[in-house]
């Protein structure tokens, strides 16, 4: 064979692998909404910074007629790349062949990645578009899978990874985006289940849609699976890449800090009177996140899961922060089951990741009702609790109004190692609500003029946070106005903060 031949050749093997599964079934991709593998990866990436590797790896399988359909790269594109100049490893399945189904060989193509990523410091993602296990290759398929779910836990803490669902996605294959960090689904092209509605139907009768078994807005509002919602393939992609600005490239290195052009000593009246008198008032939290955040700029997650508490990412004087807060414009800001879950995952990462942690607190405890007992609100809240405890991150709190019982040692307290400690004049840090202190404390013993002098007295002497700050458990009282200024102060005098936990395989958190 000639050079000139083998160029030739070189080129119609690119050809074949970039055409996938061909034009007609490229075609049919974008008739429903979805943009194809290697456009996905386009959108994704800084711009001409895609290196490929393994493009021309084949299946070897030899059953069911199998050794006569080959395509060079096996149905997933998989490489390396650059958003914002920085490393990345993605892989990307693509529907066009065999439907994206898993075989042996494309799960060794997503293993060399992952093992790529771990070795260089850099975030793994996954673009997940596929009818699941290969069936031609039986348990090989399995194989493959089981071999990548060790590899996800493998990189847990030490490397972000990034799930997007851009097409059907069940079976053994949601396990591995259940493990990730952070999963982005498609509204309308995206679906997340064990089981599909066929074998629903067979084994208990229910008759069930896609859309609302495992729909996008399903996993954002009811299961808490899914992060994030994106309309279609490219605001998923948009998105990513937004994350991807707050997050450090492993968990040896710091968050990217960003010029910051906002001042740090940026004042807003407006948070004098954010906080309404009537303690039963509610308030949007969000409002006083953005005011105080650098350019007001608050990148939610899980927004449409357990809204009564808020979590999200955003810088202050250029340096990115996790923020929880709990909402008290939702069930009164209570903490549940479905809360504790989503904050303390939340914290987890951020402590993984070395991303100091911001807690505004309004919460009058946790929700009570059989449900949630039944539930298990006390091992459920203990996880919050427990990541708290065990993260070693700055962690840095702001008490605007209540802070009754366990919820308020829960979210971030000094007694379970908060490093400062602020209040407004608004806070009430007590047992709980005075009320029902006095209810407790009197018995019916009062008239109904020296009950309300009791809970006069008793909101006097406790729910305030001078009792608190006495004790030292409250470091300052500050002033709402000056809330962004004393939060670049804290975060400041932590930024070399040291702390290491007793030697040990790992701790025990109750699941």
């Amino acid at each position: 064979m000639s050079l000139k031949e083998k160029y030739r050749e070189l080129e119609e093997k690119n050809r074949a692998a970039e055409l996938g599964g061909g034009q007609e079934r490229i075609a049919k991709i974008h008739e429903s909404g979805r943009k194809t593998a290697r456009e996905r990866i386009k959108d994704l990436l800084d711009p001409g910074t895609f290196v490929e590797v393994g493009k021309f790896v084949e299946h070897k399988c030899t059953d069911f007629g199998m050794e006569k359909q080959k395509i060079p790269g096996d149905g997933i594109v998989t490489g390396h790349g650059k958003i914002d100049g920085r490393l990345v490893y993605v892989f990307a399945q693509d529907f066009t062949v065999f439907g994206g189904s898993l075989s042996r060989t494309n799960a060794n193509k997503i293993i060399k990645v992952m093992e790529l990523a771990m070795k260089m410091g850099a975030p793994i993602i996954g673009l997940n578009d596929s009818g699941g296990a290969r069936i031609q290759e039986g348990v090989e398929s399995l194989a493959g899978y089981g071999d990548i779910f060790y590899r996800n836990v493998q990189a847990s803490g030490v490397v972000p990874q990034i799930s997007a669902i851009l097409g059907p996605c069940a079976g053994g294959a949601v396990y591995s985006p259940a493990i990730t960090d952070f999963i982005f689904m498609t509204r309308k092209t995206s679906y997340m289940f064990v089981t599909g509605p066929d074998v629903i139907k067979t084994v208990t009768h229910e008759e069930v849609t896609k859309e609302e078994l495992g729909g996008a807005m399903t996993h954002n509002t009811k299961s808490g699976v899914a992060h994030f919602t994106a309309d279609d393939d490219q605001q998923a992609m948009m998105m990513i890449r937004e994350l991807l600005s707050f997050l450090p490239s492993n968990n040896m290195e710091d968050p990217p800090v960003k010029p910051c052009t906002d001042s740090a000593h940026r004042q807003d009246d407006k948070l004098t009177n954010l906080i309404p008198e009537d303690p039963n008032k509610p308030y949007d939290m969000k409002e006083l996140i953005t005011t105080v955040v650098d350019d007001h700029n608050f990148f939610e997650v899980q927004q449409h899961y357990a809204q009564n508490i808020i979590v999200g990412f955003a810088r202050l004087n250029g340096k990115p922060v996790g923020i929880v807060a709990n909402q008290p414009a939702m069930l009164a800001g209570v903490i549940d089951i479905d809360a504790s879950l989503k904050a303390a995952r939340f914290v987890r990462f951020c402590d993984s990741f070395n991303i100091p942690l911001i807690t505004f607190e309004d919460v009058p405890g946790f929700l009570p009702g059989t449900g949630q007992e039944f539930g298990g609100i006390i091992k459920h809240g203990a996880k919050l609790l427990y990541a708290y405890a065990e993260a070693t991150v700055p962690k840095i709190s702001v008490v605007t109004r209540k802070a009754y019982g366990g919820a308020y040692i829960v979210m971030s307290s000094k007694h379970l190692g908060g490093d400062v400690n602020y209040s407004y004049p608004t806070a009430e840090i007590a047992v709980m609500g005075p009320d029902g202190a006095v209810n407790i404390l009197y018995r019916d013993k009062l008239d109904q003029v020296g009950k309300t002098k009791a809970v006069e007295d008793y909101k006097d002497t406790f729910c305030t946070p001078f009792k608190a700050a006495g004790l030292g458990y409250i470091d300052e009282v500050i002033h709402p106005k000056n809330t962004r200024l004393k939060l670049i102060q804290a975060l400041e005098m932590c930024e070399n903060k040291r702390e290491t936990s007793p030697p040990k395989k790992h701790g025990n958190i109750p699941l």
